[in-house]
Formats: structure tokens, C-alpha cells, sequence
């Protein structure tokens, strides 16, 4: 547990002193630190008090408000609180709630707006602090509000991702939260805060010692207020991911080198490496041989099944002396489209000499999670063997999975004997299908090999996957912020390569972007290109060869945009009408 926490508490330093956490830092300074001054603050208070009329009868007046002394540690406290619980619980309570994921997030912004207006307007203050008069006035003081400033802070404070990060929150998104998982999380948000400790310090000290900052207390509250608004709207427009990219990383060096640490490469991250998947690691992916990977984990957390007789559930406890094939795919992903007619061949191919194909669709997007829409895409794509439908990534987390296809071969007893990753590969695995068959049941009579064309693009000879949410973009060529919300765009004059741009008015989503009369350009390498694509309407596709028009209807699935015989560089202009809601480019 030590090694854990010191890992943890590492891992959070590193991250502490990155530049993800500069946005939160001027709160900190004033709001944590610079309020609970004292040195002329006390006694200006104290003559604020008590004054003269002139006819010399003292007179009391509103005293001015001074902060605790323990307001730093109380701001600091209150985040580690916030965060610790907030990245394990609230995913899990939030889904068990059938809330928004973002709920919580939106709740301490607000948090955060009204705290700022209440330093900034006294009169607000009073108001918001009317709730609680029922309250002993010991248990709920006005001037001790840095936990609770630190509560909002912990909810909207998204530090730098990372194995640890990245694993806390697989965790409490899966519910696999053990006393390994709190441990780690604690430990991280106590590393990550000390910084923010010591610039809250820091901010108290200068404000001691600068006779400006002594002798206006008003003017620093006030100063708080505004920033805690600002970074509530920053956060709203995700300014803090535009500073990131505009300022170098400068602990780089440091988070390599602690990432790819022995230690951390050893430690069961959020409880994922279990008895029963811990050795899949021996598989190494692609072998052109068969291995031995342990006992292939049990499917689990299936939502439904489909292509089953009555939708009866499948055990591979059940499957024992059968060869079986776990393909994960997600309906929409290019790559997985691509596959699947390859999967689907050796399905019908070798069901009578004993392979079992199951597909464990894991949803990449939240449509991907709607049974209809599953139901919907089966049929399109002529799947006939069973799936199972995994909405939260419970056997994707029990085979510790991380890529869409992905396929693994268990033998006869159940034991885990060929991994591929994405796609390609094909000849292989098909070939070690055959040889377990063989070894299953030696005699056994095979057909000959599946001759499916293997469409896989070579690594780098196509422009990558294009999101268009703004949680996933990466290669927006505009000019303007691509933030959530909505915004009016201008195609740039020049567009870099591999990268597209909006024109017209937009509503940018956390799963995709709409408009009423909006255009996409894209430029593209590819021999094919397709469209994630919802809701009901149409999209005009333009590029060099004409015009042409492509409708769409029904659940979002992947639409064909542009084909041509080889691969070629250009660009393309993608009009999209009302009623049509945009999620990705997929290029082959």
C-alpha cells in the first residue's frame, strides 16, 4: 500500500507543477491564498468597526469580513475531497442515476459563478447565505467558505491525463473500485494539490508583505470573485485545452520517464489485471503462432444478445470442446466494417467443424449503446452469428481490451491462444483457426480457405480517423475556438492536409455537430471515405469529380461519401441540411 500511495502521490506532484493546472492557479493565489491575509487587514477591519460622529458619540459600522487563517489548507482540502470522489463515484452514480455524465461538472460551474458574484456583491452574498441561518452561526460562518470553494474547484479540475489518471477513472466508470483504486486516487489528488498549496501559501504571504494588498482587502475579494467567473466561463469553452496547446509542455521529460517506470508498468492500474486475465499478457499481438494466454475470461455485464435463440445468453463455460472466436467491434467504426466480412466468412465457413464466432459490441459513441440501433446494423452488415451487446465495457475491461476490431482465439479448453489487434492479419488467423480445429478434432474435414479481400489500408497511407466533437477533435484546420456550444464559422483560405473546416452556423456536441445550412471541407489521402451520419435529412458531397447527393435516414451509421479506384490526395465540401446530426470521417 505504501508503494501505491508514493506512486500515487509521485504521479500527482508531476502533474501538479504541468501546465494543465495553470488556468485554476490565479483562484488559488487570490481567492485561497491572498483573502486570508493578515497584517493591516485585521485592524482595518477593527476601525471599520467602531468610528466617531462628529458630535464624538462612536458608532458601530459593518466590520469587514476576515477570511480564516486556515483558508489555503480549507480550498486545497475541499478539492482533494471533491476530486477524489467526484472521478470515482460520479461516473458510476451518474449512470446508475441515468443522468448526464456532464451533470455534475455544469452543477460546480455554476457553484463557481455564484461564489464569484457573492465576493464581487455583498448584497448577493447575504442572499445566498440565507439558507443556511438556521445553522449555528459556528457551524456555518461566511468567511470559512474555502472548503466549499474547494468542493466546486474539485468537480470542474481536469488535470493532465496519464496510466494513473487514465485508470482511476476506467475504475470508477466500471465500478471496480477496491481499497488499491481509493488509495491511488487519494494519494494522486494529494500530489497534485500540494502545488496548488503552495501557491495558495504563497499568494497569502505576498499579500502580507505588499502594503497594496494589506490595505485592500475589498479590492482582492473582488479581484477572487472575477476570477473564479472567468474560469467558469474558460472551463464553459474549454480555454484551458487552448492554453495547453499553446504552451510547451515542460514536465514532458519528467511524466515519460515516470510512466514508463518499471513500477508503474508492474501496478494492477484501477484493478484491471485479475487471476483471470493476468496472462493474457504472454499473447503478443499478431502472433503468427499459436501461444498460451491463460484461461480466456467469462463474458460478463451483457445488456442483450442477439442472433440467439430467443435471445438466450452464451457462457463460454458452455463452449468447452469448441474452438471460439471473441471479436469486439462497434458497429460505426470504419476499421470494424472492414473486418467483420472477414469474421462473418469464417463464421459460416468452419460452423461445422466446430469454431464459435461471438461478438462483444462495445460502444464507442452513445448511439452505439441503443439496442435498436445494434439490431438495425447486424442486419445491414449481414452479421448471423451471435452478439452480445456490452454498453458498459464490462468484457472489454475483463479482457483488458483497447482497440476496435479486436479478435481473440480460445481453443477447445478454453484457453486463450492467438490475439490480434485492429485490423489485418486475416491469413493468420484464419490459418490458427484451422490448426485448432485440426487439434480439437484430428480427422476433421475443412473446407478451403475463405477468399475475402483483405481492404486493409497500409499504416499511414490514408488520413487517420476524423471526430468531430470537440471532446475528440484533433485536427481542426480553422481558425476560430472549436469549443461546445454554438458558433459561426468561415473556411480558411488555405486548408493544412488531413485536416477539415466548418462554414456556417453550428451546434458542436460532445458526440457530434449539426447545422441548419452548414458546410464541412475536408482534405483527405484515401481510396475511400465514409460518414458517421444520424438523423433524418440529407448531405451534399462536392469535389472535383461533380456533385451527388446522399440521403440519410434511420439510426446513425457509417454512409459512403467518396470512392474512387486508388488512393488519392484532394478535397472534398460536404453540405449538410437540417435534420442531420455529423459524428466522423472514416477513411480507407
Amino acid at each position: 500500500m505504501l508503494t501505491l500511495a508514493l506512486i500515487g502521490v509521485v504521479g500527482g506532484l508531476i502533474t501538479g507543477i504541468s501546465p494543465c493546472i495553470l488556468p485554476v492557479l490565479p483562484v488559488i493565489f487570490f481567492s485561497g491564498g491572498a483573502e486570508s491575509a493578515r497584517g493591516g487587514t485585521a485592524a482595518a477591519s477593527a476601525a471599520s468597526s467602531a468610528s466617531s460622529t462628529p458630535g464624538g458619540t462612536a458608532t458601530s459600522t459593518p466590520a469587514v469580513r476576515v477570511a480564516s487563517r486556515w483558508r489555503p489548507y480549507q480550498v486545497v482540502a475541499g478539492l482533494v475531497v471533491s476530486f477524489s470522489i467526484f472521478t470515482l463515484l460520479g461516473s458510476l452514480i451518474l449512470s446508475l442515476l441515468g443522468l448526464p455524465q456532464d451533470v455534475l461538472r455544469w452543477a460546480a460551474l455554476i457553484v463557481l459563478v455564484l461564489i464569484g458574484l457573492g465576493l464581487i456583491f455583498e448584497p448577493l452574498q447575504h442572499l445566498l447565505e440565507r439558507p443556511f441561518a438556521r445553522f449555528p452561526q459556528r457551524a456555518v460562518k461566511p468567511t470559512r467558505r474555502g472548503f466549499g470553494l474547494g468542493l466546486a474547484l474539485g468537480a470542474v479540475y481536469v488535470p493532465c491525463a496519464g496510466p494513473i489518471l487514465a485508470a482511476i477513472t476506467v475504475a470508477g466508470s466500471t465500478g471496480k473500485i477496491g481499497w488499491e483504486t481509493v488509495v491511488l486516487t487519494v494519494s494522486f489528488a494529494l500530489g497534485t494539490s500540494i502545488p496548488l498549496l503552495f501557491f495558495a501559501l504563497a499568494g497569502r504571504r505576498v499579500a502580507e508583505r505588499v502594503k497594496a494588498f494589506r490595505t485592500r482587502q475589498k479590492g482582492i475579494r473582488i479581484t477572487g470573485g472575477i476570477l473564479m467567473i472567468a474560469l467558469a466561463i474558460g472551463l464553459v469553452f474549454n480555454v484551458p485545452q487552448a492554453l495547453q496547446r499553446l504552451i510547451p509542455d515542460y514536465t514532458a521529460g519528467l511524466q515519460d520517464g515516470f510512466n514508463n517506470s518499471e513500477q508503474v508498468k508492474a501496478l494492477d492500474l484501477g484493478g484491471l489485471v485479475t487471476d483471470e486475465n493476468k496472462e493474457l499478457s504472454n499473447c503478443s499481438n499478431g502472433s503468427a503462432e499459436l501461444q498460451n494466454c491463460g484461461p480466456a475470461p467469462a463474458l460478463r455485464g451483457i445488456s442483450q444478445w442477439f442472433n440467439t435463440k430467443d435471445g438466450a445468453p452464451i457462457a463460454l463455460s458452455d463452449l468447452k470442446g469448441k474452438v471460439v472466436l471473441v471479436d469486439f467491434w462497434a458497429y460505426s467504426c470504419i476499421n470494424c466494417l472492414r473486418s467483420v466480412p472477414h469474421v462473418s466468412a469464417w463464421a459460416k465457413a468452419y460452423q461445422d467443424a466446430g469454431l464459435t464466432v461471438i461478438g462483444v459490441h462495445s460502444p464507442e459513441y452513445a448511439f452505439e449503446k441503443v439496442p435498436e440501433n445494434v439490431a438495425a446494423a447486424i442486419k445491414e452488415q449481414g452479421v448471423t452469428y451471435p452478439v452480445a451487446l456490452d454498453n458498459q465495457l464490462s468484457t472489454w475491461t475483463a479482457y483488458r481490451n483497447r482497440y476496435w476490431p479486436a479478435h481473440y482465439l480460445i481453443d477447445a479448453s478454453g484457453t486463450v491462444r492467438q490475439i490480434q489487434f485492429g485490423e489485418g492479419g486475416y491469413a493468420t488467423t484464419e490459418k490458427l483457426i484451422r490448426q485448432l480445429l485440426t487439434d480439437a478434432q484430428p480427422g476433421v474435414k475443412l473446407p478451403g480457405t475463405t477468399e475475402t479481400t483483405d481492404d486493409t489500408p497500409q499504416a499511414g497511407s490514408t488520413t487517420p480517423e476524423t471526430y468531430l466533437s470537440p471532446t475528440k477533435m484533433v485536427n481542426f484546420g480553422g481558425t476560430e475556438p472549436y469549443t461546445l456550444g454554438d458558433a459561426t464559422f468561415t473556411f480558411p483560405q488555405k486548408l493544412a492536409k488531413d485536416t477539415f473546416a466548418l462554414d456556417g452556423d453550428w451546434n458542436l456536441t460532445s458526440q457530434g455537430i449539426t447545422s441548419s445550412s452548414g458546410s464541412i471541407k475536408l482534405a483527405y489521402t484515401a481510396r475511400e471515405i465514409r460518414m458517421v451520419l444520424g438523423g433524418s435529412g440529407s448531405v451534399t458531397v462536392t469535389d472535383s469529380s461533380g456533385t451527388r447527393t446522399v440521403d440519410v435516414s434511420g439510426p446513425p451509421g457509417s454512409y459512403r461519401i467518396f470512392e474512387s479506384a486508388k488512393s488519392s490526395t484532394g478535397e472534398l465540401t460536404v453540405h449538410v441540411n437540417g435534420g442531420v446530426d455529423a459524428y466522423s470521417f472514416t477513411f480507407g
